[in-house]
């Protein structure tokens, strides 16, 4: 039953009677329509309330579990990987297509990132971040991977995370393309997702472990 209740997105709530999920939300950003639909169908199930996460998504709280096939099916979006072990959220900012201060398009990149890596299986719960000026709100370098936008182009940092034991990211790269952004990324994710760390071991562990050196040689950066 716990299986299937993940499998489900869904998230037991204190009561230990209700269950909130999160449709995935790309970055944030949703269509009107698609709004509506959402509110609309959280309304239908009863909802208790509606959640603002920091994951860039919308919580819906207190949905019935009898409902919850239901609300998926009238929904009709994704799961968003709130749980679990595996790639959880790609957050990104919109840079150059709304943002007065962008340098370069987290929009553009952070769909295409979000695409080829949102809820991909891992040894440890994983996040990316892309922002797309030096301001960088959404704090890429706190993620495992970050970009951040720069005039000449994209700064990489790797093995960054929030939490009880925060760390901040390693520069890997800079004033990259997009086309070498996202190489470079998909090598750091491989070598993560390729390794045999003990599970629920967070990315910047384990380069403490093995050095920043080491690690940026293992990667070809």
């Amino acid at each position: 039953m716990e299986v299937d209740i993940l499998e489900k997105g869904a998230i037991l709530q204190r009561d230990k009677e209700t269950f909130a999920v999160a449709p995935h939300i790309p970055g944030g950003f949703m269509r009107v329509a698609d709004f509506r639909k959402l509110l609309d169908t959280a309304e239908k199930y009863n909802a208790a309330a509606l959640k603002m996460t920091s994951g860039q998504r919308i919580a819906v709280v207190g949905l019935k579990e009898a409902d919850l096939d239901a609300f998926w099916s009238d929904v009709q979006m994704d799961i968003g990987y709130a749980i679990g072990l595996c790639v959880r959220m790609v957050k990104f900012c919109p840079g150059t297509t709304y943002c007065r201060h962008g340098k370069q398009d987290a929009m553009g990149i952070g769909m295409a990132l979000d695409k080829q890596y949102h809820g991909r299986p891992l040894s440890a719960k994983f996040k990316m971040g892309v922002a797309g000026c030096e301001y960088a709100c959404n704090a890429p370098v706190f993620k495992e991977i970050g970009l951040t936008g720069l005039p000449e182009g994209w700064k990489i940092t790797a093995g960054g995370t929030c939490g009880a034991k925060p760390r901040m990211g390693d520069l890997m790269a800079e004033n990259l393309t997009d086309a070498d952004a996202m190489e470079i990324v998909e090598r750091i994710f491989r070598f993560f997702e390729d390794g045999d760390s003990p599970p629920k071991v967070r990315f910047g562990r384990i380069i403490d472990k093995m050095g920043v050196d080491e690690f940026k040689k293992a990667v070809g950066v």
